[in-house]
């Protein structure tokens, strides 16, 4: 007879694997008396089954059982043979449905309905206004943050939030007075802010200005993020000014042509001309560049194809003013590029076309560094001293407009991500 050695540890650990288990050939459910008794008559079959068991573990089922088991793995493949369809389904959607916005589209001008706007044509040497604001689709209250910036939230807190944020927005724009107003990320109808009309809300809170309206985001239902889809977009640019505009185009910037491409706006930018009383033209720029790490030949495209714009105006003798959001850092040179985020590259200004400058540079160094920054990142909440900084918002003119103000309003980011940039300037008579 064969012995076999087992612990008292070794013969705990076999008996409750064993227990209620019953064995394929002899049917029975083994007793503790039974085992010792087992590995006597059986010493080689045992310890043979024991190191399987011991290395497959396995569980014996009941005919009842294995039935179960089919039905469950039936329904689960018809499961996921559906959410695969569905998939399949929505992006032939995404891709059939997407869309860019026509380049060279004349915009809608909408005159003032009270009549109470200034006079028919700008006049030189005389000093106006300007401010550009990027309201964030009135989400970016200090506390919140943006899942594309690497933060929590793809919508809006409320409807109230959105309303109120936009609400205040336009009484600050109203409390500059600006002759001309660009702002940027207005929701006409979008999922993320609730459905709500922010221009419309603008125009009645900054009543008196000539409006124009260019769609820079026109997107289908977007599923993601998954716990809180994007949804549908339509979004764009507005300018106000307070005198009559006299034609607007809307421009369409070169954009990634990548997957990226459903998550990004369709990038452009307004140019709408105001006459001046010496026959010539203030031609506004509005713009809205790409931003979240866009590839350099993006970059570079979009430049080149602004720059080709701003100086035909200027050669056909015209006066340029162009501002928005750049997403650039405005205050970084090229050389401090390494210390700068991936989706703030500094502008590089050596890419602008001979006699167009940002007002910014007209500044001392040390009155730029002392320059709020105009947009905080939305990767968090706003933490003053923590959250990073930059400034992102600003203004470009020709030659012959002289800057005589500049600011950085600082609200604390208290409406958007954004603060405004105000300027004052004139059309000098050359």
């Amino acid at each position: 007879m064969q012995i076999i050695e087992l612990t008292e540890a070794e013969f705990d650990k076999l008996m409750n694997r064993l227990d209620k288990v019953e064995m394929e050939k002899d049917g029975y459910i083994p007793s503790e008396e039974d085992v010792f008794d087992y590995i006597e008559k059986h010493p080689e079959k045992y310890y043979l089954y024991l190191l399987w068991y011991s290395e497959h573990k396995p569980k014996p089922q009941s005919e009842e059982e294995k039935k179960n088991l089919k039905k469950i793995l039936k329904v689960l493949g018809i499961f996921l043979l559906i959410i695969l369809v569905a998939l399949i389904a929505y992006l032939i959607y995404l891709f059939a449905s997407y869309h860019r916005i026509p380049d060279n589209q004349a915009l809608k001008i909408e005159k003032t309905s009270d009549g109470t706007a200034a006079a028919d044509t700008l006049t030189t040497e005389k000093e106006y206004s300007a401010l550009t604001y990027n309201v964030g689709f009135g989400a970016y209250t200090p506390d919140f943050s943006f899942f594309m910036d690497g933060g929590k939230s793809s919508w809006a807190k409320s409807k109230e939030s959105v309303e109120s944020d936009i609400q205040g927005a336009g009484e600050l724009v109203a409390s500059k007075d600006p002759d001309f107003a660009l702002i940027q990320e207005v929701d006409l109808n979008s999922t993320r802010s609730y459905h709500v009309d922010e221009y419309s809300i603008l125009k009645d809170t900054i009543p008196s200005y000539n409006t124009v309206f260019a769609q820079n985001y026109d997107s289908a239902f977007l599923f993601y993020p998954f716990t809180q889809p994007h949804g549908r977009s339509r979004s764009g640019l507005a300018l106000f000014s307070k005198y009559p505009v006299t034609d607007s185009l809307r421009r369409s910037f070169p954009i990634s042509t990548s997957f990226s491409k459903f998550f990004d706006l369709d990038r452009c930018y307004s140019i709408s001309r105001v006459p001046v009383d010496n026959g010539k033209e203030l031609v506004i720029f509005l713009l809205h560049m790409s931003a979240y790490g866009n590839s350099d030949a993006i970059r570079e495209a979009q430049i080149r194809m602004l720059s080709a714009d701003m100086e035909k105006e200027y050669e056909a003798g015209n006066y340029v003013l162009c501002g928005g959001d750049f997403n650039h850092d405005l205050k970084a040179s090229e050389k401090d590029a390494e210390n700068c985020e991936s989706w703030a590259y500094p502008f590089p200004r050596e890419e602008l076309p001979e006699h167009f400058s940002f007002c910014l540079d007209n500044l001392s160094d040390s009155e730029k560094d002392a320059l709020w920054d105009s947009a905080r990142n939305a990767d968090m909440e706003y933490v003053p001293g923590v959250t990073y900084t930059v400034t992102l918002d600003g203004f470009i003119t020709s030659d012959n407009i002289e800057c005589t103000e500049y600011e950085n309003v600082n609200t604390g980011y208290s409406y958007s991500d954004h603060d405004p940039v105000y300027m004052k300037f004139k059309l000098l008579d050359e």
